[in-house]
Parts: C-alpha cells; sequence; structure tokens
C-alpha cells in the first residue's frame, strides 16, 4: 500500500491548508449527505495567539468515510460568543481525501488567555460548536490554570463517563491525552463494547477504528470543551513497542509500514498542527507550550525513539541491558532537547508531560529479590538518572511529572536515589488512572503488598477508571483523582477519590 508519505501528495496537501482552489476539483457536499460532521469538533496545542481547530468529513465513519476521492471546501468561523454571533474570523480549507477529509486550521490573530467559540460548514450541513482557549501570553502574570489529563480509553472495556464529568468542568484551560486514545486489537468476548473488526495494520482500518472511539458522545464532548494537547503511547500503534520494533513477529518492512499507516491516522484524528504532518513512519510530536509565567509544559514522546525494552520486556528482575548507559527512554535529540528547556524555562511549574511511570517501584516485597516493569523508566535506569540528577543540580523551579499508561492512580516522590528514602526529593509524579481500560485485581493486590517497600510511592489505587484534574497557582499546585463510580454505566456518577499538594518550592506530595 503507498502511504501518504509520496510527494505529491503531501506537495498537495501542504498547497491546500488554509486555502481554497481549484474549483473543478471540489466535490460539493449535498444536503443527501447526512451526517458528515458526526465525529463532533475539536480544537488543539494552544498557543497565546491562536489554536488548531479539527473536523473530519465521515458519512459512513466505519466505511472508510464515504467522502469520495476529491476534494472538499470547508468553511470555519471563530467568535467570541457560544452563539457564534460576534464572528471574528471566517475562512475555507480544503478537505483531501488523502487525509480522510479532515481539516486542521491554524488560527492566529487571537487574544491571549481567553475562551473563543468556533464551527464548522460543508455543503448545508453545520458542526456542532466548540469552546477553545488560548494560552497566557509569555511572561505573562497567571494567577491561576486548571487543566485536566487522560490517557487509556479502550473501547471495550467501559463507558466514557470520565469524559462527560470532564466536559463540564468550568474554567478549563485545556486538556492534555498521555495516550492510548486508541487500542490496536480485535474484539474480546463479554465486554460492554465491541471494537469493529480485528487487529488493525492498516490506514483504513486505523481510520475506521479512530471513527469508532470518536463516535462516543462522551468523547466528543471533552473535546469540544477545551483545547487539547496530545500525545501517544503504544497501543495507537502496537502493544510495547519500541521505536521499529514491533511487539511480535512482524517484518522491518511490515511494521515500518504499519506504523506509517498508524502515524498518518493519528494525525487525521488529532487537532495537531502542520509541523506534525508525518513524513512516512516519522511524525514530529514533542513539543513545549508555555502558560505565561506560571506554567512550562514539556510534552514527551517515549515511544518513537525508545531503544528495545531490555531483558525481553515485560515484568523481571533487571539484566545488565536495564542500566545500560546507552539505552534511552527519550532518544538522544529529545533527552537534548527536555534538558535544554528545563535549564531556559523561568515558569514557576516545569510539567513533563510524558507516558510510562518514571518512579522506580520494585513489585516485589522480599528484600531477597526484585521485579520490575521494564516497560516503564526502570528498564531504562540510567537515563532516568540523567534526568533526575540534571533535576538536582540544575534546580528548574518545581518539576512536576504527569503521567498515564497504568491504568492506576498513583503519586510519586521522585528521589535522587530510590534506594535511600531519605535522600533528596528532586520532582514529584503523578500518575492517572484509566479512562475506561482495565486493571487487574490480582495485580492490585500485589501492588498493595509492595507497598512498604517502596517508601517513595504516596498513594496507589488500582480500583477505579477516571481522570485527573490539576489546578496550579503561583504558590500550590493541587491534583484532584476523579474516578468513576462505575465505569459499565454510560451514565455513572464521578467523584473525587483523593486530592494532594505541592507546595511551591517544596518537592513532594501532601495529601488533603
Amino acid at each position: 500500500m503507498r502511504l501518504f508519505a509520496a510527494a505529491t501528495g503531501r506537495r498537495r496537501f501542504l498547497a491546500a491548508v488554509g486555502a481554497f482552489g481549484g474549483a473543478a476539483l471540489v466535490q460539493r457536499v449535498h444536503a443527501a449527505e447526512a451526517g458528515i460532521f458526526s465525529l463532533g469538533v475539536a480544537s488543539g496545542d494552544p498557543l497565546a495567539d491562536g489554536v488548531v481547530l479539527w473536523t473530519r468529513l465521515v458519512p459512513k465513519p466505519l466505511g472508510g468515510g464515504g467522502m469520495g476521492t476529491r476534494p472538499v471546501p470547508v468553511q470555519w468561523q471563530v467568535a467570541r460568543d457560544a452563539n457564534m454571533r460576534q464572528v471574528l474570523q471566517r475562512g475555507t480549507v480544503l478537505a483531501l481525501p488523502e487525509m480522510a477529509h479532515s481539516v486542521h486550521v491554524e488560527v492566529h490573530g487571537l487574544e491571549p488567555a481567553r475562551s473563543y467559540w468556533y464551527q464548522f460548514k460543508a455543503g448545508s450541513e453545520v458542526s456542532p460548536v466548540g469552546r477553545t482557549r488560548t494560552a497566557p501570553a509569555p511572561g505573562a502574570r497567571v494567577e491561576r490554570l486548571r487543566f485536566a489529563f487522560a490517557s487509556c480509553q479502550h473501547y471495550e472495556h467501559a463507558y466514557y463517563s470520565a469524559y462527560r464529568d470532564m466536559a463540564a468542568v468550568e474554567d478549563l484551560d485545556f486538556v492534555v491525552h498521555l495516550g492510548d486514545y486508541i487500542y490496536e486489537r480485535g474484539p474480546t468476548a463479554n465486554q460492554p463494547r465491541k471494537h469493529d473488526g480485528p487487529e488493525i495494520t492498516t490506514l483504513e482500518q486505523y481510520r475506521n477504528r479512530y471513527a469508532l472511539y470518536k463516535l462516543d458522545p462522551s468523547l466528543q464532548a471533552a473535546h469540544a470543551a477545551a483545547p487539547w494537547i496530545v500525545t501517544w503511547d503504544d497501543h495507537e500503534v502496537d502493544n510495547n513497542y519500541a521505536t521499529l520494533i514491533p511487539e511480535d513477529d512482524q517484518t522491518p518492512q511490515a511494521f515500518a509500514a504499519r506504523r506509517a499507516a498508524a502515524y498518518q491516522a493519528y494525525y487525521e484524528h488529532m487537532p495537531l498542527r502542520l509541523v506534525s504532518l508525518p513524513k512516512g513512519p516519522d511524525l514530529q510530536l514533542f513539543r513545549r507550550f508555555t502558560m505565561g509565567d506560571l506554567a512550562e509544559l514539556h510534552v514527551l514522546d517515549t515511544r518513537q525513539y525508545r531503544s528495545d525494552q531490555p531483558c525481553g520486556d515485560r515484568l523481571k528482575p533487571r539484566c545488565p541491558e536495564a542500566l545500560a548507559e546507552a539505552a534511552s527512554m527519550l532518544g538522544d535529540r529529545q533527552e537534548r532537547w527536555l534538558l535544554a528547556g528545563l535549564n531556559l524555562s523561568r515558569a514557576r511549574w516545569n510539567v513533563m508531560a510524558q507516558q510510562t511511570v518514571m518512579a522506580q517501584f520494585d513489585v516485589d516485597p522480599r528484600p531477597e529479590s526484585a521485579l520490575f516493569n521494564l516497560d516503564q523508566w526502570d528498564g531504562y535506569v540510567a537515563a532516568r538518572e540523567r534526568l533526575l540528577r540534571y533535576l538536582a543540580a540544575r534546580r528548574p523551579a518545581n518539576p512536576v511529572v504527569i503521567t498515564g499508561d497504568i491504568h492506576s492512580n498513583w503519586v510519586f516522590d521522585l528521589k535522587s536515589d530510590f534506594a535511600n528514602p531519605d535522600s533528596a526529593t528532586v520532582a514529584t509524579e503523578f500518575a492517572g488512572t484509566s479512562i475506561s481500560s482495565n486493571f487487574s485485581k490480582e495485580f492490585t493486590a500485589q501492588l498493595t503488598a509492595a507497598m512498604p517497600s517502596n517508601p517513595h510511592t504516596k498513594f496507589f489505587n488500582g480500583d477505579q477508571r477516571g481522570y485527573t484534574l490539576c489546578t496550579i497557582t503561583p504558590k500550590q499546585w493541587q491534583t484532584d483523582l476523579r474516578v468513576v463510580t462505575n465505569p459499565i454505566d454510560p451514565e455513572s456518577t464521578v467523584s473525587t477519590l483523593a486530592s494532594f499538594v505541592v507546595e511551591d518550592g517544596r518537592p513532594g506530595a501532601q495529601k488533603i
């Protein structure tokens, strides 16, 4: 299959972004083609002067899209009010078949730190209205930020009640999604919902899987409520893949083609900027967002560049590979970028948004043995030590790590020496539970038993699904762990399980 990395397709897309032309090539949208905005709307990558607006035209969400093979003009507008009466900007962009008739409108010229509303129109159909918000201006005094983070939304395992609750949060500045937006596996028996087909490997299959997930009304509501800042983990491609190394037996050529298809589908369905347009099996995703003088958000990609998991992966004792200096979670270029950004940051809080648990955790409570999850930073010990040593030496203000992947809630003090509980705490880590993905009750019991031998672990809960809500001021960071009462009830209530604070200048979390 020839993917969109072809130069002709890429040039066509670049030429069409933000412009409307070639009337002879344009497929008109007729009123009879109902439901073309069935996947909703989204915005993302907020800057001080603008955001990305996203939608995709999909009359047949699970049948390849159904829009044909010609470009379609899509009108967009941005307003000061939810009723779309005070329109500030409008334009027309082409939705191209090469990009599954998705559009990514990069809006500029907006005011910092304020809410806007947006909408699309194609032919006679009008999309839902979405709310977005620009970032505070760099260096501007900011007294408060509120954001949510989430991950791991396996469609089959549960409903998205957590997203319905998230969409109702007042004054939400942005949402961070930390990966596993889709799951690649085929359907599983005895689940409340079903995947649309077998394990996905082709571009059309990845597109259909994203469409299945995005048809969920609660997910659509969360996208329409605030701008999203996204990164991925493994299931957007293949479980536990590392760089171009798959989980199981696939030829290098086949996996490169699969990763290219997965990356293209990811871009097509996320509110990402043109700089992230994929080039075959490569996509630029690590990036940085400045929120006035209050926070700097360093968004990391811990899949595309990492070295292979050591010791054969999984839960095992460490072998020498896990301690190797050359082993890398981020890759050399991204690691240098992160350290340079932390060094230059003047923000009060430095947030590292990433995928797998950074803290050490020995799953075996017996003193004479040890077990570690080698897909996490515990399999990349030297890389973690380089980062934590840098935090201890250079002391960027208030480093906080937010983490997905683990399907459970954790709070950690990140120590300069995990073997010495009395060593300095150099940062704080909050790992959020899954939106819907299951967590083993047996593993919960095993981890609970291991807690006393990991004293830097301040909290663990593997029993509930949900998301994490963070409120930041110059003096304090507060994390609220929001959990769903019944994940297989689409109307389930959501409540706060626990809350923690980090005080300015004092790394480490305290329960309140």
